[in-house]
């Protein structure tokens, strides 16, 4: 089986990769769509000038495109470059968002490939262990729902941070894996990666109880 990756950098789509390749896929390319605004619909943003040093790490190719984010619009731009590579299908770090999952189905369909997503209504806190025990080095980028503050920027995602998550979760009912968009991360590290991701120089921006950090520069180890 031949298959692209949606690819962020974070936790989720590397995970699914991952998954992927110890089920024997060859994953042949990562596809990063950077949006020109923060708006996008279906695609992160955050640090996502960071996807090249990683796929230098991870040893597989990259494909980097830029879209407006409008919505529904932006996913002719991922059509476009799904269309043109020879691949029996497309693997996600979706986990429950409906919208996302449809709407990556109905390109594939399009296309007549496959929409792959091993992390698919998968318990929260479990994918958050398993990519911890697996020796992924995780960790939160942007922090954007009720319940966290600038504190969170930068934590690793831990034993400690996963129980944290699981009392934001019981008290303000967010996604404990951020995948309603309550946070965001980055991978530094992990078993796919040949070479670590060392940051060298960040900056925070945390406005009205939300924020983000941003990577100025960093290198791979």
């Amino acid at each position: 089986m031949k298959v692209a990756a949606l690819f962020s950098g974070g936790k989720d789509s590397i995970y699914s990769i991952y998954i992927a390749q110890q089920w024997g896929w060859e994953v042949t390319h990562l596809i990063t769509l950077e949006p020109e605004n923060r708006e996008s619909w279906m695609f992160h943003s955050i640090n996502i000038h960071l996807t090249k040093k990683i796929s230098e790490s991870i040893d597989i190719p990259i494909i980097i495109t830029s879209t407006k984010g409008e919505k529904e619009e932006e996913l002719n731009d991922l059509k476009n470059i799904l269309k043109d590579l020879k691949i029996d299908g497309i693997i996600s770090g979706a986990i429950s968002s409906e919208y996302q999952r449809t709407r990556i189905e109905k390109v594939c369909h399009e296309l007549k490939i496959k929409s792959f997503a091993p992390l698919w209504h998968k318990k929260q806190q479990l994918i958050l262990k398993d990519q911890m025990d697996a020796g992924f080095l995780v960790i939160i980028v942007g922090a954007f729902a009720q319940g966290f503050n600038r504190g969170w920027l930068g934590k690793i995602i831990d034993k400690k941070t996963i129980d944290e998550l699981e009392v934001l979760k019981q008290i303000y009912s967010i996604n404990e894996a951020g995948e309603g968009g309550e946070f965001e991360t980055l991978v530094l590290d992990g078993p796919i990666f040949r070479k670590k991701l060392v940051l060298d120089e960040i900056s925070i921006e945390w406005k009205r109880d939300t924020g983000f950090l941003k990577v100025i520069k960093a290198h791979l180890q």
